[in-house]
């Protein structure tokens, strides 16, 4: 009679470790689901720096949160040029100064979103990043009528919500291989120039610059320099083959 008990209760404990590993085993294996869907996501997110390195294009990306009193030189020295280059701009700064977003966008410049406010992306969440960027297509939308494709996070702040947030939106986020930092103290043009024409590599290249004064100066001149090198200066879809 012993014997038998003690087969049962083996049984049965036998029958609640197998429970518990099918538990755990279920467990592991949607957490490992999980967690690669979302590196997955990561990965097709991963924002562009670069375009094409064997294009002859070199894009301008102009970030618009202010400078109001510089952009209308800037647009006035590419219609002079020919050139139509990427501004992206704030929801917020469109709503403030739809006249002048409007300027930019009837002189035939790209037009890329830069999110509703100048914020650090890379502390928000994926619903706060869904609402910045949506927020800023819906007043963009206002004055143009083809949805923009490009989001650039200001700053180049961004995490892995803001990454999946531009995607689901429909965004290839942008950031940029050349760096003007033309907003720091003591940028005068030639400095900005040589910060661009230093770097090697400007097939494909994205320069990231805002509306200065010095920088409103250096772009004739850049310009000249790039044309020079057998580059053809434009947009960012013009980098990256959109």
């Amino acid at each position: 009679m012993i014997v038998i008990v003690n087969k049962k209760a083996l049984k049965g404990i036998i029958l609640i470790m197998v429970i518990i590993l099918i538990i755990v085993t279920s467990i592991v294996i949607n957490h490992n689901k999980n967690h690669t869907s979302v590196t997955t996501t990561y990965v097709l997110n991963k924002p562009i720096e670069q375009g094409n390195e064997k294009s002859n294009y070199i894009a301008f990306a102009c970030n618009v949160d202010w400078g109001n009193e510089v952009i209308p030189d800037i647009l006035e020295i590419l219609e002079e040029r020919n050139i139509k280059i990427t501004f992206f701009v704030t929801g917020r700064w469109v709503k403030a100064y739809p006249q002048l977003f409007e300027t930019i966008v009837k002189a035939g410049h790209e037009i890329g979103s830069h999110g509703y406010q100048h914020l650090d992306y890379s502390k928000l969440s994926l619903e706060h990043n869904k609402k910045q960027i949506k927020d800023a297509e819906i007043v963009i939308m206002q004055h143009i009528e083809t949805k923009p494709t490009l989001f650039a996070p200001p700053s180049g702040a961004y995490n892995q919500y803001t990454l999946m947030a531009a995607e689901e939106l429909g965004y290839k986020t942008i950031l940029w291989s050349i760096d003007t930092i033309d907003w720091r103290q003591g940028s005068t043009k030639d400095i900005i120039v040589k910060r661009v024409m230093e770097k090697p590599d400007h097939k494909g290249g994205i320069i990231l610059m805002h509306p200065m004064p010095e920088t409103a100066k250096a772009i004739p001149i850049l310009i000249d320099e790039l044309q020079s090198k057998n580059l053809q200066v434009g947009r960012v879809s013009d980098v990256i083959g959109d």
